[in-house]
């Protein structure tokens, strides 16, 4: 489905899928949990979804001239992160929007993590006080013209590389290397988990399913905690992708967002979100985050406990990385 779009490569290649034996025993043995490793995909300032999805924007920015990527992300964005990974990798400068999404105190929270990272590859790490929206930004598109009031030339990398024109393919390109894993492990995955907030990675992995009819079989986890508008942004995304790769037709019914565990806020990990990261840790030394995959971690431990999947199924998480974050929320973590 992507052959003819250029892709610039910035990961490692097909990244490993692990049985995770110990948390299936614990959670009843009903179920078999696997776990793709999105997060061991790349030695670029350690790695994560993003960089599936830059492989094919990257290419696009190089054509264009630009000599600056422009992006913008929370304060510990996975994204920006790697947003400026990527413009240290290709030659580019950076300049990145941190913008203020989660009421987050923690007293070093700024200076560690995701945004540490970013400041030491070169980025202009940019702080702006403003609240969580997976929509455009005036504080971004301000960023853009003050690169070019300086006689740069911008390229625009919106919110999670989510609603940029090629933002859904790297995800395609995760469902056509799930199936040829697949077909060396001699079995087909009945559900794949997902965390889900600017929605390309959601998107791309329904497009890329619905070719084998499992597009359903996608589960997000929201994680906004703006759910309406994060599911009418997948399916936005999930129907452009799949236009311009030539899939199947995508309708609202196949997005499946559970919308559960996103409390109490974007970014802000409830106490059973802790609780599943302590457990992912010491079950499996799967490290999570308190803002993406603790709470979809937490939410496929808690649909398997609620029996939501049929005994004997196969379910395959998608770990999407975002461990850097930890750092800032030190203070939650301080007795482990």
């Amino acid at each position: 489905m992507l052959s003819k779009f250029k892709r610039y490569p910035l990961t490692f290649g097909p990244t490993h899928i692990e049985k995770l034996s110990r948390m299936s025993e614990y959670l009843g043995g009903d179920v078999e949990i696997y776990a793709k490793r999105e997060d061991c995909n790349s030695g670029l300032a350690a790695g994560g979804n993003k960089l599936r999805k830059l492989e094919y924007i990257v290419p696009d920015a190089i054509e264009s001239g630009a000599d600056t990527l422009v992006s913008i992300g929370g304060v510990q964005s996975n994204h920006t992160r790697l947003v400026a990974a990527v413009a240290a990798k290709i030659g580019m400068k950076c300049h990145v929007i941190q913008e203020s999404w989660v009421p987050h105190e923690d007293a070093v929270y700024d200076r560690v993590g995701n945004i540490l990272m970013t400041r030491i590859m070169g980025a202009e790490a940019q702080l702006v006080d403003e609240g969580f929206d997976i929509g455009i930004r005036d504080s971004w598109l301000k960023a853009l013209d003050d690169v070019k009031s300086k006689g740069g030339k911008p390229y625009a990398i919106p919110a999670g590389a989510s609603v940029h024109k090629y933002g859904g393919l790297g995800y395609v390109g995760f469902a056509e290397e799930v199936r040829a894993q697949e077909a060396e492990l001699g079995f087909k995955f009945d559900f794949i988990i997902v965390c889900t907030v600017t929605g390309s990675t959601h998107a791309g992995m329904v497009v890329g399913f619905a070719e084998d009819g499992r597009a359903r079989n996608v589960i997000g986890i929201d994680a906004s905690f703006t759910p309406a508008q994060t599911k009418a942004q997948v399916l936005d995304i999930a129907q452009k992708t799949s236009a311009l790769v030539g899939g199947k037709e995508i309708a609202g019914d196949d997005i499946v967002l559970i919308e559960d565990y996103a409390y109490p806020a974007y970014g802000v990990p409830s106490k059973e979100t802790v609780e599943a990261i302590r457990l992912s840790a010491r079950l499996e030394a799967m490290i999570t985050d308190p803002v993406y995959e603790g709470k979809s971690m937490q939410g496929l431990m808690d649909l398997v406990k609620k029996g939501f999947f049929p005994k004997g199924s196969r379910i395959l998480y998608a770990h999407l990385g975002g461990a850097p974050a930890l750092n800032g929320y030190s203070y939650t973590f301080r007795n482990g």
